[in-house]
């Protein structure tokens, strides 16, 4: 199996430092191993995403020195496979729909129980208003917002490998980078992480038809990617991914989450941060080399 890595950018702004460490060191790491590099265009918020933003990823990328193969994969044309996957996961009984909106969320969870995250990967932690809603269609439906129900998904995902259910582990993956608390080597994923730190996390959205969750899943298994290579602050995410991948029987890549970029002030870089975008320090008279530099490569 040859070595994939992938860098999977939204076209909502302009590439910033930290966006070209991760690309850097997930291109650096497929050429040490003679693999393959491969770019994704993940623009699924189509509210959002920009084709002149589109075109500054290449321009970004190309300036410094990366190339990856073709066809780019574009996630505005994989609709057709994000509805296989959760026509799956309907059919299995793991879906619901929610007409819960934001306001809704956040009332019903105002009293978290004492010592329970009140916010996960996929935000807020759903408190399940919609889960006693029994949803009889043997069709999905279309046009409105799907959730996993956890329990029963850790349920259906103890009876798969690579994990049998011991100790209420549930999954797992292995960590060739460094989670945000150290984290490294093989990573149990339990079911008290899962319930009680993710909740029934969100497949499908009203406006979108699916989500970041599911489609960067089953775009991973559809590359073939094999080290997913991203930094710490997805690395609790990663237990939703691995539990898609065993519920869909998608293969499990390896993960290497990596330190984040930060400002002066240590507050992680965002889009809005124009001062450290990729196009400001190139106007400035940078060279690829020093872009290596500044992020410690």
């Amino acid at each position: 199996m040859t070595f994939t890595t992938r860098f999977a950018p939204s076209p909502t702004g302009p590439l910033h430092l930290g966006h070209a460490y991760s690309a850097l060191l997930g291109f650096d790491m497929a050429q040490a191993s003679q693999g393959a590099f491969l770019l994704r265009i993940e623009d699924i918020d189509r509210s959002r995403s920009r084709s002149h933003w589109e075109d500054q990823i290449y321009d970004d990328l190309h300036w410094l020195g990366l190339g990856w193969r073709r066809p780019v994969m574009r996630q505005s044309s994989r609709q057709p496979a994000y509805d296989a996957a959760l026509d799956r996961l309907w059919s299995m009984g793991l879906l619901y729909p929610c007409t819960c909106s934001r306001r809704d969320i956040q009332q019903a969870a105002s009293a978290p129980q004492e010592g329970a995250p009140e916010f996960g990967p996929d935000g807020l932690i759903y408190p399940g208003t919609c889960r006693r809603k029994v949803a009889n269609d043997r069709d999905r439906p279309r046009n409105c917002t799907l959730r996993l129900d956890i329990a029963r998904a850790i349920e259906t995902a103890a009876e798969s490998p690579p994990r049998a259910p011991a100790s209420r582990v549930c999954a797992g993956f292995q960590e060739t980078g460094q989670g945000p608390d150290g984290a490294h080597g093989w990573i149990d994923i339990t079911a008290d992480d899962l319930i009680h730190g993710v909740g029934d996390f969100v497949v499908a959205r009203k406006d979108m038809a699916t989500s970041y969750h599911l489609s960067v899943t089953v775009d991973d298994a559809a590359q073939g990617v094999t080290h997913v290579v991203r930094g710490q602050d997805l690395f609790e995410a990663t237990k939703i991914h691995v539990l898609l991948q065993q519920l869909l029987g998608l293969p499990l890549p390896l993960y290497h989450h990596h330190r984040l970029i930060r400002d002066d002030a240590g507050k992680r870089l965002a889009k809005r941060d124009d001062a450290r975008a990729i196009a400001t320090y190139r106007a400035e008279g940078a060279t690829p080399q020093d872009i290596r530099r500044m992020v410690g490569l």
